[in-house]
């Protein structure tokens, strides 16, 4: 059979025009592929956040960034993207163990993530008495470690003691130590009633222990958080991955290189 020129740039014409269609739509099927592994991951593996306060200072500081483990407590809705509300309580739920960094929602209003170490798990017993914390009765050895001084999110300077504490392990854990900083043992959430933590909730603190708004404030303020419930658990905090001084106005690109902190790149949270 005989093919005249006009056929041929027919048929020539829809190869082509298949073949532009067939790369357009493998590249929609990628990212849609990418979207849905990125939705996957983040709901039920990991899911990054970073620091805003000065509130876990010295562990972890204003400006990191910070990969969270989804699956090591179960699920609830918040862990779930937009939070919506499909059920209650949580699935393939394990209970966190004492001094996990834990990012959570906040109790009075859930749209907001807060960040804290578990400290009290149900059941404990946890007291302030002149500025030293005691579970269960006993106080929590720590070992002083010298001055330090930090600023929080405001620029604030703040002048205190370091120490490493040692909470009492959980549920087949040793002792976690980790660093604390202190401000003053004055006030009245250096010196706090016992207390103690129902079933179903945890008791958080701050590692920032006199600039913290954490377990110790009970009352009905809206800033108050109090027992935190375990559907509240997001995930518990692993490494840093980033973090970077911000002082400098964002225009001046010439300062960022100066203001990365390279040692507190890929850094466990303990």
């Amino acid at each position: 059979m005989a093919f005249t020129k006009s056929s041929v740039r027919d048929k020539e014409g829809r190869r082509n025009k298949d073949g532009a269609g067939s790369g357009t739509w493998d590249m929609i099927r990628t990212l849609l592929y990418a979207g849905l592994i990125a939705i996957f991951v983040r709901t039920f593996l990991f899911e990054s956040f970073n620091i805003p306060s000065g509130s876990m200072i010295p562990t972890l500081l204003v400006g990191d960034y910070l990969f969270v483990a989804k699956y090591e407590y179960g699920y609830s809705r918040f862990s779930l993207p937009f939070s919506p509300d499909l059920f209650e309580g949580r699935i393939m739920s394990q209970v966190p163990h004492r001094g996990d960094v834990a990012v959570f929602r906040f109790t009075q209003d859930t749209s907001i993530d807060y960040i804290k170490r578990i400290v009290g798990l149900p059941g404990d017993h946890v007291q302030m008495r002149g500025g030293e914390l005691y579970l269960n009765g006993t106080e929590v050895p720590r070992t002083d470690e010298g001055d330090s001084v930090a600023s929080d999110e405001n620029g604030t300077r703040m002048q205190g003691r370091r120490y490493e504490e040692a909470l009492p392990g959980s549920a087949g854990h040793g002792p976690v130590a980790h660093q604390i900083l202190k401000l003053t043992s004055d006030g009245p959430y250096n010196n706090t009633p016992d207390y103690v933590v129902p079933a179903g909730y945890f008791f958080a603190m701050g590692d920032n222990r006199d600039d913290s708004a954490d377990s110790r404030f009970m009352g009905t303020e809206p800033e108050d958080l109090g027992f935190v419930p375990m559907q509240n658990l997001v995930g518990h905090a692993k490494f840093i991955f980033f973090s970077i001084d911000e002082r400098h106005p964002l225009w001046q690109v010439w300062e960022w290189p100066v203001e990365i902190r390279w040692s507190r790149i890929v850094n466990w949270v303990h």
